[in-house]
């Protein structure tokens, strides 16, 4: 069963919250790392907007059909009840953090059509409302740091937690009301690149793996930013995002990937001036 645009729930939830971030940043733009032997830490705050869409499978409740999905960012808007995305980034000599969150919760969402394997003549109108949640932690230590280029190994782990409460509505049959909530968590492990243009001027790489059967199957992300720093405090960023995941487990299906454009603004605090 395929459901387009903002007629399925599990896309328009990640990416709807995009939107409500405000102004946003990448993932985790550090504008010019210190110096190694600065003893204080350094962090950088960071709402940020992911302008993501979504395509794959969901299944939110158990025995339920699978949706195909295929959610561009741009038509989710109107289903947003609440959302927003955060990340921090910490350091202090060559020990590093890296933190992110993700809460949505979108109003009730309609998905009409078929059931292909369960009743083809019949229409199906369906009322979700869900609420989307994760929290990525992941510490690591600087591999390789010079004024120019710096390398982290990164380890970790991403929890998930989704919420659907769910009124389906069948064609001259009637309705029926299903409330579901399931979670897992993603062991990670990653790296992280950073390589300074000029004194204003730099690009970013960070990416992960992880899942191995423990929560998901498998589970991986990659990002890329340029970032300007504006002074000791302000710096912004432009980039791209990619996250895949899949998870199956007693039925519950989330098995996506989700791509778009990042754009932020980052503030940071702690430690020496000067980037």
């Amino acid at each position: 069963m395929k459901v387009m645009a903002s007629k399925t729930l599990g896309g328009c939830a990640l990416a709807a919250g995009i939107f409500a971030s405000g102004i946003a940043a990448a993932a985790d733009p550090e504008a010019a790392p210190p110096p190694l032997g600065a003893s204080d830490w350094v962090v950088q705050v960071t709402p940020y907007l992911w302008a993501s869409g979504m395509q794959g499978d969901i299944s939110p409740f158990p025995r339920a059909p699978t949706v195909e999905v295929d959610v561009p960012f741009s038509e989710v808007w109107d289903n947003l009840k609440f959302g927003g995305f955060a990340n921090i980034w910490a350091r202090r000599d060559r020990f590093v953090f890296s933190g992110d969150l993700m809460y949505v919760n979108l109003s009730a969402a309609e998905v009409v059509g078929p059931l292909p394997d369960l009743a083809p003549e019949v229409e199906l109108d369906a009322e979700l409302d869900s609420v989307q949640f994760y929290a990525a932690g992941l510490a690591g230590y600087r591999v390789v740091d010079t004024p120019q280029f710096s390398l982290d190994a990164l380890a970790g782990g991403r929890f998930w937690y989704v919420s659907n409460d769910l009124t389906l509505r069948l064609e001259n049959v009637g309705s029926r009301s299903f409330k579901e909530d399931f979670s897992w968590f993603d062991p990670l492990v990653g790296a992280r690149v950073f390589y300074n243009i000029t004194d204003k001027l730099s690009v970013m790489g960070q990416a992960d793996i992880g899942g191995f059967g423990v929560g998901s199957e498998f589970t991986w992300s990659v990002l890329g930013t340029v970032n300007y720093v504006f002074n000791d405090h302000w710096s912004a960023s432009l980039g791209y995002k990619h996250m895949s995941v899949d998870y199956d487990d007693d039925g519950l299906v989330f098995d996506v990937d989700m791509s778009g454009p990042v754009i932020g603004v980052t503030y940071r605090f702690g430690g020496p001036t000067g980037g």
